[in-house]
């Protein structure tokens, strides 16, 4: 901001309190005269936001359908749909913070932004659109924040186990707007087979926790919480058509332990900061990375007495994704467009075959059970041919060449195995890092 940059996108983890350090930085502002909004999307967020503010001793006013509008205070937290309609009203400020700004692309939100002149800073887990597409449209410069691993070392994340039981076949699926077509998908995921496995593996990993359901439609869900509550686990469904009286209630049962297996749609991927989530069960299946990782970070919020948490991922979502504290590499220019279509990075992630827990690949056996990982010997073929002195320069000049063509890191991976490298994995990471920060250097 100093050196002149008027928007600015900060890619922070999930749980990692950028709602915290917002009224931090508000905090200064007001102290200097400054006027300023918090932009959030959804009215539990407007909650969890008066509540941050609060414990930092930030005096705000709140525009919001519901609640008393006092236009007086500096700093203003807002509905986003009220604030455009209301956007009349409002002097103008000096600040603008976007919480979740990859719905920056939203017509309301869009208009938003054009109205205004001033400083904007985005916060995000995920900095592109949930389709993959870059966000330097709406900002200048990028900042990144510790990653899950660094976090989750220093204990502001909590350490996780990933189980993936079970897996749908998506290939059939076409993909709309960034994700899988939702009728085809229900269609694909809504079935006994694989919600008995969901209750089956909750019985088995984490019986008596509190576990959020992601599902895909409302029915799905419904579908899902008649099953659990059959076999006895106290389970209820919230949707954005949910009356706010019930959905409080529901809220509040679930962080009391009442409620088990919280289930929606759409609803809680976003902010949805409930400390006492221990698991996140995954039945809905998604292409768009952005929409993954906002999934399994409901539960990697710590709290005394909690160990660990626990995903359960019934859709396969980990191999489109890979696991939620894997090194990733942010470009307001977001994904290319091969990558997008894939749905991730093609990250390698190794399952148990016994206990289906997903770990990254290298060790000789499984982590958390102990089962010994199969070995597969490689092949060596002779076959016959001329013997040539080759120079050393051409050496390097056709591996060079050869490592040029693979385009995504499984391709890089695949190479590793083939030289014989000894953590092929790795090697393959370097490479595509290197890549990717020549590119982000090229675009900046």
């Amino acid at each position: 901001m100093q050196k002149g940059c008027k928007s600015i996108l900060y890619q922070g983890a999930t749980g990692s309190g950028k709602t915290a350090l917002t009224a931090h930085m508000l905090h200064s502002a007001a102290s200097r005269g400054m006027r300023s909004i918090f932009i959030v999307h959804r009215r539990e967020l407007i909650k969890q936001s008066i509540d941050a503010f609060n414990k930092e001793g930030l005096r705000h006013g709140v525009i919001g359908a519901g609640f008393f509008e006092e236009r007086s205070h500096l700093v203003q937290i807002a509905g986003v749909q009220t604030l455009a309609r209301r956007i009349s009203r409002l002097a103008q400020p000096h600040l603008i913070v976007w919480d979740e700004a990859h719905h920056l692309a939203a017509q309301s939100w869009d208009n938003i932004y054009g109205r205004f002149g001033c400083f904007h800073i985005g916060l995000t887990a995920t900095p592109e659109r949930l389709d993959g597409k870059g966000l330097s449209k709406y900002f200048q410069a990028l900042v990144t924040g510790p990653s899950v691993q660094t976090l989750t070392q220093q204990g502001w994340l909590s350490p996780y186990r990933y189980y993936a039981p079970s897996k749908i076949d998506v290939s059939k699926l076409h993909i709309r707007m960034g994700d899988y077509e939702k009728t085809e998908l229900e269609n694909t995921v809504d079935r006994p087979s694989i919600t008995g496995n969901a209750i089956t593996h909750y019985q088995r990993l984490c019986p008596g926790r509190r576990a959020i359901a992601f599902c895909v439609s409302i029915q799905h869900s419904q579908h899902v919480v008649e099953e659990f509550n059959r076999n006895g686990i106290n389970a209820a469904h919230v949707d954005g058509e949910t009356s706010v009286a019930e959905r409080d209630a529901i809220i509040e049962r679930f962080k009391r332990g009442d409620i088990k297996i919280l289930s929606n749609v759409e609803l809680f991927g976003e902010g949805f900061d409930v400390p006492g989530i221990e698991a996140a069960i995954l039945l809905r299946a998604t292409a768009s990375l952005g929409y993954y990782l906002q999934q399994v970070g409901r539960a990697l919020r710590p709290f005394e007495g909690k160990d660990f948490a626990l995903i359960q991922d019934h859709v396969g979502n980990y191999e489109r994704h890979g696991l939620p504290d894997d090194d990733r590499q942010w470009s307001l220019a977001g994904r290319d467009e091969r990558t997008r279509k894939e749905g991730g990075l093609g990250t390698i992630v190794r399952l148990c075959p016994k206990c289906f827990a997903a770990q990254q690949p290298g060790a000789d056996a499984c982590k958390f059970c102990g089962t010994p990982f199969p070995y597969q010997p490689r092949e060596i073929k002779e076959v016959e041919g001329e013997l040539q002195e080759i120079q050393r320069d051409n050496i390097r000049r056709m591996r060079r060449r050869e490592q040029g063509m693979t385009e995504t890191l499984s391709d890089l991976i695949a190479l590793g195995k083939a030289r014989g490298y000894k953590s092929p994995y790795w090697w393959a990471k370097m490479v595509f890092n290197a890549r990717q920060a020549r590119r982000i250097g090229k675009v900046a």
